[in-house]
């Protein structure tokens, strides 16, 4: 009778029993982000260093939540106050870039996209955009990622 490899059990226990197949929904639906479109040129808007230490870590902590939502999810979950006691969703999807804002359109940015924020604080803003669904479809590109243009710490991307 052959003695048992406890080594070798030990290991095949640790490898995971999931295949991407198992996840497909989750990669497929959940909001990702991108940073490839980042601009931290514009006066209103700021780079992650001039951030402080908290605010980046909530920030990343977000995110991470955020990432294991879908977008209609996020647009449905409402957190602080708004005008008249109205609860702010998490995502809000603007369509176009904001006439009243203290940020200009950056020139590289496509004008037929869909500009969008997520709410992180009192104040505190992401604001990026998703490409519209018809163009997602023609391109075969994901409709759930999210591309990070700005940060906003002081509410100054769409003022109201």
């Amino acid at each position: 009778m052959k003695k048992p490899n406890l080594r070798k059990e030990s290991f095949l226990a640790s490898i995971s029993d999931y295949q991407i197949k198992d996840i497909e929904e989750k990669l497929q639906g959940n909001i990702c982000f991108n940073f490839q479109f980042f601009d931290n040129s514009q006066k209103v808007g700021q780079d992650f260093k001039q951030w402080e230490h908290a605010q980046l870590y909530s920030l990343l902590d977000k995110l991470k939540e955020y990432s294991k939502k879908t977008p209609l999810q996020l647009q449905n979950m409402k957190i602080g106050g708004g005008k008249k006691g109205k609860k702010n969703s998490i995502l809000e999807i603007y369509v176009n870039f904001p006439i009243n804002s203290d940020f200009v359109h950056p020139k590289y940015i496509p004008s037929d996209v869909e500009w969008a924020r997520f709410r992180l604080d009192n104040r505190m803003r992401l604001i990026g955009f998703l490409v519209r669904n018809e163009v997602c479809q023609k391109l075969a590109v994901r409709k759930t990622i999210f591309y990070v243009v700005f940060l906003d710490r002081d509410h100054r991307f769409y003022k109201t």
